[in-house]
């Protein structure tokens, strides 16, 4: 579930002195919130990063934050000097297949990836002849002392064969050092495609690593106050600790999938854009009846009016 996207209402922000939206995408490293199992996930990119993990798979669901590690990996690794060259394709209009939108193909990964290594060479016309100055290419940037990661978002609509073919932008070396890391970023159904019991995947799937980026749940509230105070805010000035716990519980559901006491199923849909929605649509509704603060009350009545 993604709510509709909330704007703080002109109301709202001079009611709570708000100048600067809480929940703003980071503009540095010391914005972005890390849970503990955030950091599991961030530690898991960073290895992959700097080479000592090869190919790397991080699934969360849609708002979870992933973009937002791989941009502070992104700083990170500007902040600290580190030899490695990010390549990330263009995934604009990316989809499975050629009917629902454009296919990412293994001759577009290579152009991407002999832009970022050697962005001064034209691509040859063949393609055993690009591939040949691609791996030529990348193994005078190692020799170099480089890095290579190879990072694809929104890597769920891959088509299967481009996913197959990673395993072959991965066996290049130089000798036996490893030319190129591989880290994708995707929704749950990357999970599924990265099944290995699948057969047009098994060589990927086998040699992939998988990590979940899973739900703030108990780190939320946290999550909030780190978040608003970034913002050069007070979180408890503006909302009330119990209607953190509401916040929680709107967005916690249980699902019955049989007739028995034990058939149910807790969902957590406490991901930082989805609290981010639902609590800006409780503060602009607390500016509107003229509320001190956002209530657990208020909270529930407004989680309840949005589809």
């Amino acid at each position: 579930m993604l709510l509709r996207k909330q704007t703080l209402s002109e109301a709202a922000r001079r009611k709570f002195a708000i100048f600067r939206d809480p929940f703003d995408e980071p503009q540095q490293a010391s914005e972005v919130f890390l849970s503990r199992a955030s950091r599991v996930v961030r530690e898991a990119m960073w290895q992959t990063a700097i080479g000592n993990t090869n190919f790397l798979a991080v699934v969360g669901e849609s708002g979870a934050g992933k973009s937002t590690l791989r941009e502070e990996l992104a700083e990170r690794l500007r902040a600290e000097s580190r030899p490695v060259v990010l390549i990330a394709p263009y995934v604009l209009g990316m989809e499975e297949n050629d009917k629902k939108g454009r296919c990412l193909r293994s001759d577009h990964i290579a152009e991407a990836i002999l832009h970022a290594v050697a962005g001064g060479d034209t691509p040859k016309r063949s393609p055993e002849a690009r591939f040949r100055q691609l791996h030529e290419a990348l193994i005078a940037s190692s020799r170099m002392g480089m890095q290579h990661l190879l990072v694809i978002e929104e890597a769920h609509g891959l088509a299967l064969p481009t996913l197959k073919h990673l395993k072959r932008f991965l066996e290049l070396k130089d000798g036996m050092r490893r030319l190129i890391s591989v880290l994708l970023l995707g929704q749950p159904e990357l999970r599924e495609k990265l099944d290995e019991r699948r057969a047009a995947v098994r060589e990927v799937a086998q040699r992939c690593q998988i990590v979940t980026l899973p739900p703030l749940d108990a780190s939320l509230g946290d999550y909030l106050a780190h978040r608003f105070a970034s913002a050069g805010l007070d979180l408890a000035a503006i909302v009330e600790p119990t209607a953190v716990d509401a916040l929680m519980q709107a967005l916690t559901i249980t699902q019955r999938h049989g007739s028995g006491p034990g058939d149910t199923q807790v969902i957590s849909l406490t991901h930082p854009l989805v609290a981010n929605n639902l609590l800006t649509a409780a503060i602009n509704q607390a500016a509107s009846l003229g509320a001190p603060r956002v209530t657990a009350e208020l909270v529930r009545a407004v989680r309840e009016s949005m589809p």
